[in-house]
Formats: structure tokens, sequence, C-alpha cells
């Protein structure tokens, strides 16, 4: 938070539409590819110069367009330039600290995802998705090469995908699918990592659990960010709200918000459980204070008369009648014996212990 904090004060006073990289760079050199399809032809290129867009800009075809790699800026203004995208719009696409929206102009719909997968050390990791639909292209905007959309691609190749017979809105809705989808392979995982937080919260809870449970509040709370911005988008598309859109996709669209709908109600439910976790732990903290709380009470309580005798005894007066009697000794130790185990009994029928 706070290098998002200073990347937009290192931009202040610069002039609106002005495209600076705000992020972090995951990739050493951006990376164009190109896919050209319809429902008889298919090409995939990997783009090194803009110009070469030229060569898949046909309105006999479709085009997808994906850029890996935001931090070169001279990349993404020469794609705006080559399909018209407005600087506003390419100045959001620069900074990765936004939020899921959408934005609709005349000839394109803008839209901004965030897509999240699983790290190896299990954490989430997110990363933002720009996407740009127009009548004939689709393009995307991601912050580093990988395999979130690998399937799509496959799946293109196939004469008999149904990506290659529908159009570019088809496409478009496949994306925010396939982003959707993703949220339930994170969800299924928080699930697992709140069961195991319950098994150690009765066995064995120490300091690591709850920085694990403090983890997972914060990695809700930014799932809850991400995916409720989300639904107002989608939503806002499966009503037609425009008309890139056919009414055959809508219906699929329609379907994405369904998911986005469960995906919100399993986040709210897990952000119970965990609050609710914490409050265990916090009890079970406080039981186990009072249980030594306890033990110490009853040994200090055991210890109070035999410290009376004792201290008695202890007393200097020169005339004190037991002071020379021979078994004067050993009855003291008896009278301590007898009441310390007199008050363990007592303590253990009243289940102190």
């Amino acid at each position: 938070m706070r290098k998002n904090i200073r990347s937009r004060a290192e931009k202040a006073g610069n002039l609106p539409g002005t495209l600076v990289h705000l992020g972090e760079q995951k990739m050493e050199q951006a990376l164009v590819m190109a896919v050209d399809y319809n429902e008889s032809h298919y090409s995939k290129r990997q783009i090194g110069d803009v110009a070469d867009l030229t060569m898949v800009k046909d309105v006999q075809t479709h085009t997808w367009v994906t850029v890996a790699g935001l931090h070169d800026v001279a990349v993404i203004e020469a794609i705006g330039q080559f399909f018209g995208i407005h600087p506003l719009l390419l100045e959001d696409i620069l900074n990765t600290d936004q939020r899921p929206k959408l934005e609709q102009y005349d000839d394109y719909v803008y839209l901004i995802l965030k897509a999240l997968t699983l790290g190896e050390n299990g954490r989430i990791q997110p990363e933002q998705i720009s996407i740009v639909l127009g009548k004939t292209f689709v393009l995307t905007f991601e912050e580093q090469e990988d395999d979130t959309f690998q399937a799509l691609r496959q799946r293109l190749e196939n004469e008999q995908s149904r990506l290659r017979r529908q159009g570019v809105d088809y496409l478009a809705y496949s994306l925010l699918d396939v982003v959707v989808d993703n949220y339930f392979v994170i969800l299924e995982n928080l699930g697992d990592r709140i069961e195991d937080l319950e098994d150690d919260l009765i066995t064995n809870a120490n300091r690591d659990t709850l920085e694990e449970i403090q983890h997972l509040k914060r990695e809700l709370l930014y799932l809850r960010r991400t995916v409720w911005p989300l639904r107002e988008v989608i939503g806002a598309l499966q009503r037609g709200e425009s008309d890139l859109f056919d009414q055959g996709t809508l219906i699929y669209l329609r379907d994405v918000y369904e998911h986005t709908i469960q995906v919100i109600d399993t986040l709210e439910t897990y952000r119970d459980i965990v609050s609710g976790l914490l409050d265990i732990y916090l009890s079970g903290l406080s039981n186990k204070l009072n249980e030594v709380m306890k033990v110490l009470t009853v040994i200090s309580t055991i210890f109070i008369p035999i410290t009376f005798v004792t201290s008695l005894y202890g007393m200097n007066f020169a005339y004190m009648p037991e002071l020379h009697w021979r078994w004067g000794y050993w009855t003291v130790w008896g009278v301590v014996l007898i009441t310390a185990v007199s008050m363990i009994l007592f303590f253990r029928h009243k289940k102190w212990l």
C-alpha cells in the first residue's frame, strides 16, 4: 500500500493522460502476441513492431492481441495509437493499483480485472488484467506472461471450438469466465487453510496460529475488495448496456454473474469463520491463563495454613509450651502434611483440581 502511495505521489502534477507505469516490473521485456482467427482460419505470431499488427487487423477475421509486461510505456502507447485508444484509458492500464471497473466508449469497452493465482508458498498472487473490446478485436494487457489464459488459447486452436464460431464478444466473456473460475481455486485453498487452523486451535494454538489468522483476514479483505466491484462490472454487462455484446453472449455473462455471487457468498462465510477463529484463539488464551492462575491459587491456598504453623513455631519466645517437647518437630510435620493432604482432597472433591 505504501509503495502505491509513493508511486502516485511521484506522478502528482502531471497532465491527465500522461503515461507512467505504476507498479512492479515483472518482466525484463514486454511481449506482444497476436492471434487472428475466424471459423476457418487461425494464425498466431509474435509482434516485434506494432506496425506488424496491420497484417492481422482485418475486418473479415477476429484479432486477439496480448501484451505481457506493462513497464514498456512506448509499446503500450504505440498499441493505443494503432487501435485508437484514449490516453486516459492507457493511463489506467499502466496503473496496476486499479479496482475492477467498466468504462464504455463509442467504439470499444474497457474492463479492469484482478486475476488471482497461488504462489509457490501457497499465498495469493494478484495480477491486474486490462481488456479492451472492440468490434473486431480484443486487447489484453497483463503484468507478466503466465498460464492464466493458456487453456483459452488451446481452445482457439481447435476448429470445432465455439470460440472460433463466435465473435470477439464471446472471447471477452471467456476471459472473464477464466478469471472468475480461478477465484474458486483460491477459495478452495483458503477453505483448506481455515480447516487446518481450526485443528491447530484445538490441539496446539501458538503465536504462529495468530499470525496465520491475521494473514487470512488480510487476504479475505483483499478478495472482497476485488470481487465486489467485479460484480457490478459483470452486472452492467449482462444487462446489455453495451452494444458490443450480442444477446447470445449475454446469457453466458449471466452465468458468470451468478458465479461471482457464489464467490461473494463464500467469501462472507469465510470472513465470519476467520473472525470466529480469532475469538476462539483469544478465548483459548484466556482459558489457559485462567488455568495457570487456578493452579497457582490452589498452591498458594495450600501453603497458607502451612505457613501459619511454621511461622507460629518460628517465634523467638523463651517459654513456648511445645518448644522443648521431644516429639514436637515430627508433630508439626504431621500437622503440615495432614493439612496439605486434606486440602488437596477437598479441592479434588469440589473439582477444582
